[in-house]
């Protein structure tokens, strides 16, 4: 089985921002609309995506670190033995020894061909903006996906013609080998080499799908983003995915959100913080100051006398809403104190008075050179 972490290109103690970077890129480079007709692209990106679903996710991650699987399922003791099936090998031989089915052993049988089978899961990134991400919206997202050849109706035969059954497998899609060894008998089960599992054979394949059955196009979907939702949340669209085989349901598809920054407010879960400047004497003796909140509307905010550099004040409810409840997070006010860089001489005379009166040193700028040469050109 091929590593899911060398799958993404990171190590495996990448951090969860590393994985979801090495992500983007490799489906940017892969995605299936950048390398139109490149089966080779197609299924890296497949692959991409199913080591993403694990990775990024922290208790699949963990069991897939710990049983080398996401389900928690450490393999089967006997897969170098050939490769061979043993649960169906063991289930045959009790089967034709005793007609039956025997404890675990082959008690799960392999689907056919023709089985129904759900479609293929369809995951991709959504970039929302963080007024979206507070408001909630509608999106119409454009999704590529297979969908059954109107050409050929889905037989993968050229008009005319019909796909036959395969000989090799006679339909089933499966062939058995039987093996003589000390114990017996032993019958193996694997996918049939002339129909790939199809369980048909197509001589005169149709000109549009190539003989697949089905084509990728564009689909536009409109898609609601709940309030509340944050980065690397994942919405799921039911049976928006893949279209399934022979009849079976088509998969979902996953929006994996990612909210733009904002240089204005920055995001703590539920709650936003943002900065007021102030000048010294509206910090020294408190002011009414205006405040705008994520939504644009404008909110008065008392600041208290002596408020000092650094200061945090509280607008409660003016935060995120948590996605699926009324609760709202809170606008956290960091006050930043503005010291000016050019005064007036009346400014410099009146700060001048104030540090005499508070007994505070500071520097005299006309002791240097300068105030020499400003006294010589005032006398």
């Amino acid at each position: 089985m091929e590593d899911l972490y060398s799958i993404l290109e990171v190590s495996r103690d990448a951090s969860p921002a590393d994985i979801k970077k090495a992500y983007r890129k490799l489906v940017h480079k892969y995605h299936p609309d950048s390398n139109p007709g490149d089966k080779e692209a197609e299924e890296k990106f497949k692959k991409i995506n199913a080591a993403y679903s694990v990775l990024n996710d922290p208790e699949k991650r963990a069991r897939y670190d710990q049983f080398g699987t996401a389900d928690g399922n450490s393999g089967n003791p006997f897969g170098g033995m050939g490769g061979a099936d043993l649960g169906d090998l063991f289930g045959d031989i009790f089967a034709q020894a005793f007609g039956g089915g025997f404890g675990g052993f082959g008690s799960s049988r392999r689907q056919s061909a023709n089985s129904p089978r759900q479609g293929d899961d369809i995951e991709q990134v959504v970039h929302v903006t963080l007024l979206e991400a507070m408001k909630g919206a509608t999106r119409d997202i454009d999704v590529m996906k297979y969908e059954t050849c109107q050409h050929c109706t889905g037989t993968g035969a050229k008009p005319g013609t019909k796909a036959e059954t395969c000989s090799r497998c006679h339909g089933q899609g499966s062939v058995r080998q039987r093996q003589q060894t000390m114990f017996g008998i032993f019958e193996s089960v694997s996918t049939c080499p002339d129909c790939h599992g199809t369980g048909k054979f197509i001589r005169e394949k149709c000109d549009e799908c190539k003989g697949t059955g089905h084509v990728r196009k564009k689909h536009t979907l409109e898609v609601k983003i709940p309030p509340g939702v944050a980065t690397n949340m994942r919405i799921r669209v039911p049976e928006a995915g893949e279209a399934g085989v022979n009849g079976g349901p088509p998969g979902d598809l996953y929006l994996v959100v990612d909210v733009e920054i904002n240089p204005d407010f920055e995001r703590d879960g539920a709650d936003l913080h943002t900065t007021l400047i102030l000048t010294y004497p509206q910090a020294v003796l408190g002011t009414e100051a205006e405040i705008t909140t994520i939504d644009g509307t404008k909110e008065k905010l008392t600041v208290p006398a002596g408020t000092q550099h650094g200061q945090v004040l509280k607008v409660k409810g003016k935060g995120m809403p948590r996605v699926n409840s009324k609760a709202v997070g809170d606008l956290y006010v960091h006050v930043y104190i503005e010291i000016p860089k050019k005064l007036t001489d009346r400014q410099r005379e009146i700060i001048r008075s104030l540090a005499d009166e508070m007994k505070a040193p500071v520097s005299d700028d006309d002791s240097g050179i300068l105030g020499k040469f400003k006294r010589w050109f005032q006398e």
